[in-house]
Order: structure tokens, then sequence, then C-alpha cells
């Protein structure tokens, strides 16, 4: 199973990224699927989840700057993060829980920054 993520970078405040994770070695349709993240100095926090049927769930930090969804057909999920802020620094992180097991993609880096 690979989770690999893409889409990070350097981004202005109040700007935009879009994040990619394609999912190879298992079908996502049927799995839980979510966003983490790791701020330097702190542990690893969720950031937004999408279950199986399509229900997506947020951090307090998130709700209403970002949105996640999902792609069966493609076997990709995505996080669309608007406004981001300076706070939102931090490895990303592709995630899957699949009958009981976890799994997480390598992380891409977003750093918001003027």
């Amino acid at each position: 199973v690979q989770l690999q993520a893409s889409g990070g970078g350097l981004v202005q405040p109040w700007g935009s990224l879009r994040l990619s994770c394609a999912a190879s070695g298992i079908a996502i349709s049927n799995n839980l699927m979510a966003w983490y993240r790791q701020r330097p100095g702190t542990q690893r926090e969720l950031v937004a989840q999408i279950t199986a049927s399509n229900n997506p769930i947020y951090s307090f930090s998130a709700n209403g700057r970002f949105t996640v969804s999902r792609d069966n057909a493609k076997n990709a999920v995505y996080l669309q993060m608007n406004s981001l802020k300076p706070e939102d620094t931090a490895v990303y992180y592709c995630y899957c829980r699949s009958t009981g097991v976890n799994y997480w993609g390598q992380g891409t880096q977003v750093t918001v920054s003027s």
C-alpha cells in the first residue's frame, strides 16, 4: 500500500493550496481517508477526514477554510486549503484506515509565509 501525497509548497498568507493523495495497492472506496499534519515541535494532529460514505469531519482550525474530498474512481483524496495562515505551516500526511490497519503517506510540506 502506498499513499503518495503531493501539492505542498510555499504560499503567502491568505493563499490557497490543493493537496492530493494518490493511493495504490488498496481501493479507498470502502475506507476512511484523512489528512493529518505535524507542525514543528508538535504531535501529529487530525486536519480532516472523510468516511467511506463521503461524510467529512474537520478539526476546529480547518473548519470553514479546508475542504476534504475523495474520488474513488481515481483512488485519490484531496484537501483544498483556503485562507491559509502561518500556523498552517506543517508537513501534511495522507492517511487510510482499512480493516483496522493504519496506512500513512510520506508527507508533503506546506509553508505559509510572506
